[in-house]
């Protein structure tokens, strides 16, 4: 079962953020608990963990700008 990574929210008032950067690449292992990528909103700077073990794949590219909610990846 996969699970989706899902762009979360920062702030009461942040809609969006950039995703700026995967820290590991398509199809890589992903242990759970280790930084997956980051993420910037006009307010801050995030790295944000890996919610489970699996391989990632990515569905969104990083460096543009996606509202709050939206799945970006998945650890399959």
């Amino acid at each position: 079962m996969a699970t989706e990574i899902i762009l979360p929210k920062l702030g009461f008032s942040v809609n969006e953020a950039i995703l700026t950067e995967w820290m590991v690449p398509d199809g890589g292992a992903v242990e759970k608990g280790q930084l997956l990528y980051t993420m910037e909103s006009e307010k801050s700077v995030q790295e944000v963990e890996a919610p489970a073990d699996g391989t990632l794949k990515i569905i969104k590219e990083a460096g543009e700008t996606y509202e709050v909610g939206t799945v970006i990846g998945e650890l399959v």
